[in-house]
């Protein structure tokens, strides 16, 4: 294959060509979905110490104290008994009588206001192996639920300290129902619970935050969970400049080619291929990459490829892995029909992501 001319301010393009998101379909065993159950690499050094609040915004350091002695509350043995347990939670001891009070804390806030830092400082600073700590999204535990089957995953979980929910989801009633009852059975084993989700955007400004719905859509479980309510705006897009537009195709294949570890795929094939992959596996889509390049992006046709697209922007954004794009900006992906709809918190948090992995990628086009 001929040299192709590289991006400028990059070398020779290498022979190799890029990779290729649709023609990869992984197969991912049940073990490695409970083995991943921590924060995601973007998140690996966080503590409640590289947390900034906002100095305008009291509920954000608020909520630091407020974790940190959660987390400190969870040192000593477990309340069933304590001691490692089988891979899937086998032998386990009869559970003894669960700790009086709140169990639970629920982090209640908009957009990039830290929830996910905080999420995972909560992690990293419970004191207990990491075998017996689980962080993982809302997506995730059902996914490991479909995996494993509800019995095994109750006995999977049900060995731990402590377990993260991260952007628990109120929108789709049947997972609503299945994943409360999950925590309803690992609350009587002696877990503890963290969780948190959006405000829906139209809420934002009127201090109606999703605390509510949240404490009533998990029902008899509301009395283990303490609210912390977050301001603050999305720190994404805090003092930065305006989101990179995309560039043009040209652009967007030399820097695929230039780049190691990038891939190269059209956006609407994407889309495509995303519907023979379950979202389980878009993790594992993206192993290895260090890049994503989509040529012709275009708004999403409808709901249900939209949801798959929100799912691969969660896991591409907690890899830290930029996105470069030709086509259309990303803040046009949604129509308006789907930002006023019942899923808008999904999409309004799928741009936020996007956005910030366009700027990140904006080296590989324009080199510092």
């Amino acid at each position: 294959m001929p040299t192709i001319p590289a991006a400028p301010g990059f070398g020779p393009i290498a022979d190799a060509t890029p990779l290729s998101l649709c023609v990869r379909e992984p197969r991912v065993p049940a073990d490695r979905l409970v083995s991943e159950m921590v924060p995601p690499p973007r998140f690996d050094s966080v503590r409640f110490g590289t947390y900034i609040p906002d100095p305008n915004q009291a509920s954000q350091t608020e909520a630091v104290r407020v974790l940190e002695g959660f987390a400190g509350g969870l040192g000593g043995a477990h309340a069933v008994g304590g001691g490692k347990r089988g891979f899937f939670g086998f032998g386990k001891v009869k559970p003894s009588k669960v700790p009086a009070g709140p169990r639970g804390v629920y982090l209640d806030g908009g957009y990039g206001v830290g929830k996910t830092h905080l999420l995972a400082s909560l992690w990293h600073a419970t004191p207990a192996e990491p075998a017996l700590k689980a962080f993982g999204t809302f997506v995730e535990l059902t996914n490991l639920v479909g995996a494993l089957g509800f019995q095994k995953t109750v006995q999977t979980l049900s060995g731990h300290r402590l377990l993260c929910i991260d952007e628990f989801e109120l929108d789709d009633p049947g997972d609503t129902v299945l994943v409360s009852t999950l925590l309803g059975k690992l609350v009587d084993a002696g877990v503890a619970l963290a969780a948190t989700s959006n405000t829906l955007p139209g809420k934002l400004g009127e201090g109606r935050f999703a605390s509510a719905d949240f404490l009533r859509e998990i029902q008899g479980l509301s009395a283990h969970f303490r609210a912390l309510r977050i301001d603050g705006e999305d720190y994404r897009h805090r003092g930065l400049p305006q989101a990179p537009a995309p560039y043009s195709e040209e652009q967007v294949t030399k820097a695929a080619y230039a780049a190691e570890g990038a891939s190269l795929d059209d956006f609407p094939r994407l889309l495509d291929h995303l519907a023979r992959v379950h979202p389980s596996r878009y993790g594992a889509l993206t192993d290895g990459l260090e890049a994503v390049c989509l040529t012709d992006v275009q708004p999403v046709p409808d709901q249900s490829t939209a949801l798959r697209l929100v799912v691969l922007a969660d896991r591409l954004y907690d890899r830290e892995v930029p996105v470069l794009a030709s086509g259309l900006p990303f803040d046009q992906l949604f129509s308006e029909e789907m930002l006023n709809g019942g899923y808008r918190k999904k999409y309004f948090r799928a741009i936020s992501r996007l956005t910030a992995l366009a700027r990140d990628a904006k080296g590989l086009v324009e080199p510092s």
